[in-house]
């Protein structure tokens, strides 16, 4: 057993100094905004009053779905409200971070054929992995610690130790979680893109069974490590059952993924990949079918959540509606103009997360040219009769078509859930304007990612911090009293919020000449730089 993990330690060193900038960002990233909140939290709620209102706003089904249960209304002290509303959207975060940085030293490397280099020295078998898991695991170790140290070194009331290094081992364990499912997927995948898109999947349906069992059949929440985690109740009842369940859970899943590991071949994956025809179809020969080909798994993953996500939120319209005729406060919140309907208002918000969702398909489309070129494979291309301009603007092309079609997945699940549970459902027009008019504001991302994939294709990841703020800014910025200047002046923050609001034409086109204009010098930049430019 010793051989098998033959100077582990030594190769996590190595990992180390390669990972080791770009899991600081992210742990700065995560923690800075944590805290952040935090600090502004106790100032934005300081009255009895204010937590009520904001309980029970939190209690419609609406936002159970989006943020998890409710609990501790008999004291909804700060602390249990930041918590209530913040642990979700972190361990989402925490989550994607692990799948990414478990991928990305495992079966990514062993795509790109650092493995068979590694495999060449005096290291074991199961020594990459385990130096990968090490790596997983002091960084959560980091995250849980300094984060649950630095909530209570903040020194609010209401956030004392216990509930704080709980909140920091709740981010760790979910962290460890979903690292531990990523290198299982790394096992089971043969390709990089396969064991992303599983983990996603993974992912994606532990929070949709977490939303439903949530909102309308409890014993859901027991089946998805989304809602094992959530009932820590931190702040409250501080409870650790669900921490040590999920923690057996990981070691469970990590103990399987070596085990898979130590019986399949370098390079393959218990799942084979398909034998292709032996010779391609006319289409496939063209740039836009070999396009479409490569895209292909992204296109349908993406689009089958998205409708999944967009059903999952419509179903709980009925719910919103009915919550609200059985609160006075409620009506009084959101109800002050009579012109709009709680759930019309509720759909404002959704959109424009929505939008942002789908925006991570669109730019994966984007960026896989990026990825053919650090594999070399555009090589192969370009040295027949096709010119750079034409491949860069296939995927250009593509992109833009996935942002629309991705949109109208989500409005047509919507739409089609709302309609069955609402009494009276919002009409088919006025979530397809809503939705619709965030596409400009995703087509600036699209033509930022096309100039950094031309002009700075070395930091083009960072499109995803990007993001990830813009995210961070609609999602969290409202509540910490962002400028709504400030907010008007990001992508998103400054589409109308239709219905609510009426459509505000000169951000959407401005932005949609924007985006046109930078996608043009983009195709000019990327059609004069070095190709080998890694």
């Amino acid at each position: 057993m010793n051989e098998k993990f033959k100077n582990t330690t030594k190769l996590a060193s190595k990992l180390f100094k390669r990972e080791w900038l770009t899991s600081t960002i992210w742990l700065l990233v995560l923690i800075g905004i944590t805290l952040m909140v935090a600090a502004v939290f106790s100032d934005l709620y300081g009255t009895e009053t204010n937590r009520m209102g904001m309980a029970e706003t939190m209690s419609n089904p609406a936002m159970v779905t989006m943020i998890g249960p409710t609990y501790g209304l008999d004291n909804y002290t700060n602390g249990v409200m930041y918590a209530q509303m913040m642990i979700l959207f972190s361990i989402l975060a925490v989550a994607v971070m692990n799948i990414f940085l478990v991928i990305r030293y495992t079966r990514r490397d062993e795509e790109s054929g650092r493995f068979e280099v590694i495999k060449s020295l005096p290291v074991g078998k199961l020594s990459d992995l385990g130096a990968t898991m090490i790596l997983c695991f002091v960084v959560n170790l980091v995250l849980a610690l300094i984060t649950g140290f630095g909530l209570f070194a903040l020194n609010l009331e209401s956030m004392n130790l216990s509930g704080s290094l709980l909140y920091g081992a709740t981010l760790g364990v979910s962290g460890l979680f979903f690292g531990a499912i990523a290198a299982l997927f790394a096992q089971i995948s043969s390709t990089s893109r396969g064991a992303l898109t599983y983990s996603a999947i993974v992912l994606g349906i532990a929070y949709l069974v977490r939303a439903m069992g949530d909102v309308s059949a409890p014993l859901l929440s027991y089946i998805s490590p989304l809602g094992i985690i959530l009932k820590t109740q931190i702040y409250y009842t501080n409870t650790l059952w669900p921490v040590f369940t999920l923690l057996i859970l990981a070691v469970i899943i990590t103990y399987i993924a070596f085990y898979l590991n130590s019986t399949r071949d370098l390079g393959a994956g218990l799942i084979a990949a398909k034998k292709g025809r032996k010779e391609a179809s006319k289409f496939l020969k063209t740039p836009t079918g070999l396009t479409l080909r490569l895209i292909k798994g992204t296109l349908i993953g993406w689009g089958i959540a998205t409708i999944m996500l967009g059903v999952s939120y419509g179903s709980v319209f009925g719910d919103v509606e009915t919550f609200l005729e059985g609160s006075e406060l409620m009506q009084q919140l959101f109800l002050g103009n009579d012109k709009f309907t709680f759930a019309e208002q509720f759909l404002t918000t959704l959109m424009v997360i929505s939008a942002i969702m789908v925006t991570v398909p669109t730019l994966s489309v984007l960026l896989k040219i990026r990825s053919e070129e650090k594999k070399g494979r555009l090589e192969h291309i370009y040295s027949k009769k096709v010119s750079r301009k034409t491949i860069f603007t296939k995927y250009l092309t593509l992109s833009f078509l996935t942002s629309i079609i991705m949109t109208l997945a989500f409005v047509i699940g919507l739409w089609g859930a709302a309609h069955a549970s609402m009494d009276e459902p919002i009409a088919l027009t006025t979530i397809l304007i809503s939705g619709t008019s965030y596409l400009p504001a995703i087509w600036s991302m699209i033509g930022i990612a096309a100039l950094l994939i031309a002009f700075i294709p070395k930091i083009t990841n960072q499109i995803w911090s990007l993001l990830g703020l813009f995210f961070f800014l609609v999602y969290i910025g409202p509540l910490i009293n962002v400028p709504s200047w400030f907010l008007k002046a990001t992508p998103y923050g400054s589409i109308a919020r239709y219905p609510v609001e009426d459509v505000n034409f000169i951000p959407l086109v401005g932005l949609t000449i924007l985006s046109i204009v930078m996608v043009i010098y983009a195709v000019y930049g990327y059609n004069k730089r070095d190709i080998s430019n890694q």
